[in-house]
């Protein structure tokens, strides 16, 4: 007998009954901003309002700082045995998984991302790398120098202290997590500022850490506005770092904050414009096609890392425009409570009013519009755009050169490997790449000459938590994810002993 299926969650008479708790949460309790101000959580999938957040600002940073201060000089958490931490951070990771349909909806409703992705995805992802980390506890070791005989010299990783996290709109637990899995691990208290855009999961995030069992005051999370409360806590004196993952702009104040206050570290992963590189050796020209559209348009386009940049071979790029604009139906936007939809709503009417403009440049500017370009389910009073692919893009055009963070590709046709090499390289940023060619000496040649963080090779964006995460060049510094991320929240001290006789 055939088992029935299960019945499907209806999302969206969960989404009307879901409780919106957008308080701030400080040394363990939830609370009002000082103020009493609040703003408004605005869901992109239809544009209601979901609630008020408060808004936090220098006055509530600085209980937060002062909470995680404290935190940290007891030794609540910092001083427990590796074993008793990793357990809690364990549990933290399972009670994520347990709530994974509440935090999956949260997540969609906040940012427009389509609810299979946040409950496949995101909440998964984030479980992961807080698991993942817990596990990391016992198991990295310190050093001991070769020292002469009669001397023998520790280097120790320690904790800094308390750390400011700062995450951005489109991933908004996987970038907590990214921030989080390291800093707590190592023995830090974290005061964590999501964006205003996408709040909601932050709060709830650290409110399963407490029922975790971390102790009150290690992990304090304040919503507000970028120019209030994350400026605040970038300039704050008694913060020891800041991890920071936004746009550049903003990472150009981080280090400015930084400088104006106590030159605390600050590690910046920034913005990209990802060149993906095809040559005409490369067999299977669809693969190629169908990958660069998955990654393209995934969460709408709205990632750092999206292959904007299309580099592909004079010889083969009618065909392969052809094949990417044969996709573009799969990734037309749908409501994000559908679980067929692959492609949702932009963050906010900012946003769209952002990738809309830079359509109309890469129009008035010469490139042409292959498919899309058209704003999306106007009538639901959302903010939706269809996939957009434009060919004959130079890399002086506006859409070749900044960021969009939309589902906007760029095609732009080389002659030869030195061009494709030198384009690619014609930016600023450099985040990602991806090199396809069935050439492996070309494979490894061009993948040395590029200058990136990552570089992918006949793949895009195959991932996991023990590779490093970051880029080169205005795409930032330090690296997320590895064992490489405990180097942004630790600091290295040498004790030298001197040993007689």
């Amino acid at each position: 007998m055939t088992k029935p299926a299960a019945n499907p969650i209806d999302w969206a008479a969960r989404a009307a009954a879901v409780p919106i708790d957008g308080r701030a949460l400080i040394d363990g309790r939830r609370v009002d901003a000082s103020s009493g101000e609040t703003f408004d959580c605005v869901s992109p999938i239809d544009g209601r309002v979901l609630g008020p957040v408060a808004r936090g600002a220098a006055a509530d940073v600085d209980a937060a700082v002062r909470a995680a201060r404290a935190a940290f000089d007891s030794g609540r958490w910092a001083a427990q045995a590796p074993a008793a931490r990793k357990r809690i951070l364990q549990r933290f990771s399972e009670r994520l998984l347990a709530a994974k349909e509440e935090l999956a909806l949260l997540e969609t409703l906040d940012m427009g991302k389509p609810i299979q992705y946040s409950l496949s995805v995101d909440v998964p992802a984030t479980a992961r790398c807080i698991a993942w980390y817990a596990e990391a506890i016992d198991k990295v070791y310190d050093e001991i120098a070769p020292t002469p005989r009669n001397a023998l010299a520790l280097i120790t990783r320690e904790p800094m202290g308390v750390i400011g996290a700062i995450v951005p709109w489109n991933y908004p637990m996987i970038m907590a997590a990214w921030k989080l899995g390291p800093a707590l691990a190592a023995g830090n208290s974290v005061v964590l500022k999501p964006s205003e855009k996408s709040p909601l999961t932050a709060m709830r995030l650290a409110e399963l850490a407490l029922e975790a069992g971390l102790p009150p005051g290690v992990f304090n999370v304040v919503p507000g506005y970028g120019h209030e409360a994350g400026e605040a806590l970038a300039l704050h004196p008694d913060v020891d770092a800041i991890g920071f993952t936004g746009s550049t702009r903003t990472g150009r104040r981080m280090l400015e904050y930084a400088s104006r206050s106590n030159l605390k570290r600050v590690y910046n992963e920034l913005g990209g414009k990802s060149a993906f590189v095809v040559f005409p050796d490369f067999g299977d020209l669809a693969r190629a096609a169908r990958t660069v559209a998955g990654s393209m348009f995934f969460n709408q386009g709205e990632s750092c890392n999206a292959p904007s940049r299309v580099l592909v071979h004079e010889s083969i790029a009618d065909r392969f425009v052809e094949i990417v604009a044969e996709q573009a139906p799969r990734y037309q936007p749908g409501h994000p409570l559908d679980p067929a939809t692959v492609m949702g709503a932009l963050v906010d009417d900012i946003q769209l009013r952002t990738v809309m403009g830079y359509i109309d440049a890469g129009q008035s500017e010469g490139a042409r519009c292959v498919t899309g370009g058209r704003q999306a389910r106007r009538e639901t009073g959302g903010y939706y755009v269809e996939p957009t692919v434009f060919d004959g893009v130079t890399n002086t055009m506006k859409i070749a050169r900044e960021e969009i963070f939309g589902p906007v590709m760029s095609v732009i046709r080389f002659k030869d490997e030195a061009e494709a090499v030198s384009l690619a390289n014609d930016s600023v940023y450099g985040l990602q790449a991806s090199v396809w060619s069935h050439d492996i000496n070309r494979a490894h040649r061009v993948a040395r000459a590029l200058k990136a963080g990552t570089v992918h090779v006949n793949q895009y964006d195959e991932d996991d938590i023990t590779v490093p995460f970051g880029g080169v060049k205005q795409s930032g510094n330090g690296r997320d994810k590895s064992l490489h991320a405990f180097e942004k929240y630790t600091e290295l001290k040498t004790t030298w002993l001197r040993i007689d006789g």
